[in-house]
């Protein structure tokens, strides 16, 4: 399949780039909500307006009431997202939790996707058990109790989890923590009885908390997808938020890009523009072909994705890595090229260093993908 959108995904790109620079502008959303120091760190008012664009709805079936589309249409949403470090839970509700409740059954999506389809609901995913990205391995363990289960164990760093109304949480149900069967997803509502959050702001502004599971009962309509078969609906999550956190990087590098290229064209030095130095030119130039890169690579992820292709792994960790390298870049070029004031807080291009940073660790770092891609090839 060609490397770029077709005529419906271009309408899309040109509705989600008109709303995310007017609604989702850095002056209107991140450095207000961090600024008054916002528990949520986004606004509940902009998530409504998500869904009144129908974005919250993109990767929900249409009979479930969404759009019915594909990583693709969900990765230009995100790579608008990233372009104005627009703070939201689009990834971890409409792209991680939604693709976790496709494996629910009818009463569990009956109960979770009405509120994320009206924006009025917020969830999140909780995973990760330590400062890395290592979901191979799970220790919260799930035993059977009554008519249900009951988790104990620890989460960390659990993405927009203090606000989240529904936390879906991977446990084990069978086998040691190493193992690669014996994981059950549960939906974990947020007041649930042993439920504990202790939040934290991450360097980007963006809120995580840490989870603790105090023996949470949960009935046995908590399950999504089968008991001891969750690996397989885990991987989907993992790769449905790995891929989307690549677009989103790849948004965030493209927005450093273009502030930096905007800054060359003003800025004078020695009654010159900085543009005009022929050194400056060819790091431009660089770093342009190395986005571009890096978009096609994710695009070729979200198509094998849609597809059911059995390279979308491979892929996907493919993009996640290279996304990483370029946005790094991106970001990094920019302040360099802004000089000294590009240290300071007036400027937005500091604030895409700190999104960079974070989505850089998130779903796994550009290290612990390039290892994925040498085991997944064979070496």
């Amino acid at each position: 399949m060609p490397l770029y959108h077709n005529d419906d995904q271009a309408m899309l790109a040109d509705s989600a780039r008109g709303f995310m620079a007017d609604e989702g502008a850095i002056a209107k959303q991140l450095r207000h909500f961090r600024d008054i120091n916002c528990k949520d760190g986004f606004g509940h008012a902009l998530w409504a307006q998500f869904a009144e664009m129908g974005f919250t709805g993109i990767l929900v079936p249409e009979a479930d009431g969404g759009l019915g589309m594909g990583h693709v249409e969900a990765g230009i949403v995100l790579e608008e997202i990233g372009r104005n470090l627009t703070p939201s839970p689009f990834l971890t509700s409409s792209v991680m939790a939604a693709t976790a409740l496709g494996a629910g059954g009818d009463d569990l999506r009956g109960r979770y996707l009405p509120g994320l389809l009206d924006g009025s609901s917020v969830y999140a995913v909780a995973i990760d058990e330590g400062p890395k990205h290592r979901p191979e391995r799970i220790a919260t363990k799930a035993e059977r109790a009554g008519n249900g289960f009951k988790l104990s164990g620890s989460k960390a760093f659990v993405v927009q989890g203090g606000s989240a109304d529904m936390l879906v949480v991977a446990a084990r149900t069978d086998g040691s923590d190493e193992d690669a069967d014996g994981i059950t997803l549960f939906a974990v509502p947020k007041d649930a009885s042993g439920l504990s959050l202790d939040s934290v702001r991450l360097v980007d502004s963006a809120m995580a908390a840490h989870v603790k599971l105090d023996n949470v009962q949960l009935d046995a309509d908590a399950v999504i997808g089968e008991v001891d078969g969750g690996r397989a609906v885990l991987n989907k999550v993992l790769n449905a938020g790995r891929v989307g956190a690549a677009a989103e990087s790849v948004g965030v590098g493209l927005g450093a890009f273009d502030m930096t290229t905007t800054y060359l064209k003003q800025r004078k030095q020695f009654g010159k523009l900085i543009g005009e130095f022929q050194s400056l030119q060819h790091r431009a130039a660089h770093l342009y072909s190395e986005l571009e890169i890096a978009r096609a690579a994710v695009i070729k992820a979200q198509q094998l994705l849609d597809g059911g292709s059995d390279k979308a792994e491979l892929m996907v960790s493919v993009a996640k890595a290279k996304a990483g390298q370029a946005a790094g870049l991106a970001v990094r070029e920019g302040v360099q090229m802004h000089g000294g004031i590009g240290m300071t807080d007036e400027y937005d291009i500091g604030l895409y260093m700190k999104r960079d940073r974070a989505l850089a660790e998130f779903m796994g770092d550009h290290y612990y993908h390039a290892q994925r891609v040498a085991v997944l090839s064979g070496y």
